[in-house]
């Protein structure tokens, strides 16, 4: 993440942000909107970023998100100005006093084990080229509350894990009610400085246990799982493929390593290229690559298409891409996961799990589950619990 950006206006911190981006590499955080991006798919954003960019400068910033399907339309913003720090904590860290949930699952965990069973009957009932080799497959859960959400408290309190990057980005309202989009993402999708370009994908998951122990075994388990190599692989080709025509020299230096957060395990593996052409925008390379087969599946257009008959609702911009670019090219995307739609009192958690030959029905809807503990922690709602399937 290039933080500081060359020559931008950087004012001290009052208000809520527009936006924010922050992890251990630094912060990235606008206040104010000056100019918005004509929103578009993902086709076009390139060349709409390109012509905005002509006329803003290249020290201009374009924030935002990316919804999953690549025929809706974004949401970019221009701030008015860049801050050096986030507004103040919340002095006290405690979910606010009185302050209760309602909860709802859309799917429950049988509903979404039944949905990966329909999955895995389409895949045995196929075969050829065309065949479906992945289908990631999502779920959500409705979180209401007696009290307004506080989003100050919820970004800081996201921001507490260093594997993660912590964000918060507006989305067009909706029947007349704000919207932001807000998570802690641990996947990259792509970023670029200068000439250097990377990703770092991350499929194949495990959840964290407290115990040191079994936490160690859930580890090792994961690294010698043969599925989840299976799943995790189809991702990094996918990556590199598409990345092949905009750099050379693209590599695997560190081949594929465990990653983790406070909450899962991952498979991940840090690619990097050098751009071939000095003009690149990060714009492009996200346009390009989004959805990748870790948050949509195999052969992608087919696999979106199977996600919109199964899935009960639209994905909306989760699984989708949030980030930053600027005027020179420069800039960082983030997967959309770990994440949840904020609007009032009202929290939509999302969470998916990566379907192949062999996956487990049970076994994928208590990863669900897990994925969904970041942020219910965030909320202040404990996790245990809350999701418990049981076949």
């Amino acid at each position: 993440m290039n933080i500081m950006l060359r020559g931008a206006t950087q004012e001290q911190a009052g208000g809520a942000p527009l936006f924010a981006f922050r992890s251990r590499h630094g912060l990235l955080c606008g206040q104010g909107e000056a100019a918005a991006l004509p929103p578009g798919p993902a086709e076009t954003l390139a060349a709409r970023a390109e012509a905005f960019f002509r006329a803003a400068g290249p020290e201009a910033v374009l924030a935002g998100a990316l919804p999953f399907d690549r025929a809706a339309a974004d949401h970019l913003i221009q701030p008015r100005r860049l801050l050096p720090a986030l507004p103040p904590a919340p002095e006290e860290d405690a979910p606010p006093p009185g302050q209760d949930w309602r909860l709802r699952h859309e799917p429950d965990a049988a509903g979404y084990a039944a949905a990966v069973r329909r999955a895995l009957d389409i895949m045995a009932g196929e075969a050829g080229p065309d065949r479906l080799d992945k289908i990631v497959l999502a779920r959500s859960l409705l979180a209401h509350s007696a009290t307004p959400i506080d989003t100050a408290r919820l970004l800081h309190r996201l921001s507490a894990d260093p594997a993660v990057t912590a964000f918060l980005v507006p989305l067009p309202p909706q029947e007349g009610r704000p919207r932001l989009l807000m998570g802690a993402t641990p996947e990259l999708l792509v970023s670029k400085t200068g000439e250097a370009v990377v990703s770092h994908p991350l499929a194949g998951s495990a959840r964290r246990q407290a115990d040191a122990s079994a936490d160690r075994a859930a580890a090792e388990g994961l690294a010698r799982s043969e599925k989840d190599q299976r799943e995790h692989a189809i991702v990094v080709e996918y990556i590199l493929d598409t990345l092949a025509p905009f750099c050379r020299d693209l590599a695997t230096p560190e081949g594929t390593t465990l990653t983790s957060t406070r909450s899962m395990w991952h498979l991940g593996t840090r690619i990097e290229g050098v751009a071939k052409e000095p003009g690149l925008s990060v714009l492009a390379l996200a346009a390009a690559l989004h959805p990748t087969p870790a948050v949509c599946g195999l052969p992608r257009a087919r696999a979106a298409t199977l996600i919109g008959e199964i899935e009960p609702a639209s994905r909306g911009f989760y699984a989708g891409a949030v980030g930053w670019g600027d005027g020179r090219g420069d800039g960082a995307w983030h997967v959309a996961i770990r994440c949840a739609e904020i609007s009032g009192h009202t929290a939509r958690l999302y969470a998916g799990a990566g379907i192949v030959p062999g996956s487990d029905p049970w076994q994928e809807a208590a990863e669900t589950g897990a994925k969904y503990g970041a942020m219910l922690a965030a909320l202040g709602i404990d996790p245990r619990g809350v999701d418990a399937p049981a076949p």
